[in-house]
């Protein structure tokens, strides 16, 4: 359903904003020759996750130039509190279709790194380690891998982070139907505008100290508590709220 989905949206997404250049950011459903075929048709630059048992075909040959690799193939890089160890294979070709008649280049990097953490239960820091690996449309170097990969491909994720609060920590998205189009767009824009709020409410210096003891949901609970209760002076409200106010990020 997802990868249909998706020749559906590039479509559209190709018919509304037809000069717009897009990075595609993908995940483990996608690579496959079709969709970099439609990326490239499209003008589109993509990263897409290669999971071990995908493309048998690049993985073969990644291993093979692998033992090849140049030092200016290779980066160490900290990203936040995580070492990281990039190296990347480049022009790396990819036959499918019939008889195998229809070709991509592709690049593949890795992402392999390390970082600290305490462990729930003994409460000691332990070092945790990840691999991640992606497929490039556009050629890697140590110019533009941590861009591509930190900011780009690993971006992916925190929009699914975004989506799945959306749908099980109470704005109720998992399950939203409506007879009229035009009103689950509605809905969605503005439950998208309300979830951005909330987010910088959160993350606010004023508010971090409750927010850390009574978590974002106590403290949602908190405000509907307050507002709904008989408390407020209605003529202080109005004052505050003509006085200038800001933001201050923790």
């Amino acid at each position: 359903c997802e990868p249909r989905g998706f020749y559906r949206l590039a479509e559209r997404l190709k018919k509304a904003f037809p000069r717009t250049r897009f990075m595609v950011l993908l995940d483990g459903l996608y690579p496959n020759g079709p969709v970099m075929e439609l990326c490239r048709k499209y003008n589109w630059q993509f990263m897409i996750v290669l999971q071990d048992g995908n493309l048998p075909q690049v993985w073969e040959e990644y291993r093979g130039l692998k033992k090849l690799l140049e030092p200016q193939d290779r980066l160490e890089n900290i990203w936040v509190d995580r070492r990281q160890k990039f190296h990347w294979v480049n022009d790396i070709e990819y036959t499918y279709g019939p008889n195998g008649r229809k070709r991509q280049i592709v690049h593949v990097v890795v992402c392999e790194e390390s970082w600290e953490e305490v462990d729930p239960q003994t409460e000691q820091i332990v070092t945790k380690h990840a691999r991640h690996v992606w497929l490039s449309s556009e050629p890697l170097n140590c110019c533009n891998v941590v861009l591509r990969c930190n900011q780009g491909a690993r971006h992916r994720w925190g929009i699914e982070s975004g989506f799945l609060v959306e749908k099980r920590c109470g704005y109720e998205y998992e399950h939203c139907f409506s007879y009229s189009w035009n009103a689950m767009k509605g809905y969605h824009y503005l439950m998208r505008i309300g979830h951005l709020l909330n987010v910088l409410v959160l993350n606010a210096v004023q508010l971090s100290k409750i927010v850390t003891t009574l978590g974002a949901r106590g403290f949602i609970r908190f405000i509907r508590q307050i507002l709904s209760g008989p408390w407020l002076d209605a003529e202080q409200v109005r004052r505050r709220l003509a006085e200038p106010t800001y933001l201050r990020f923790a």
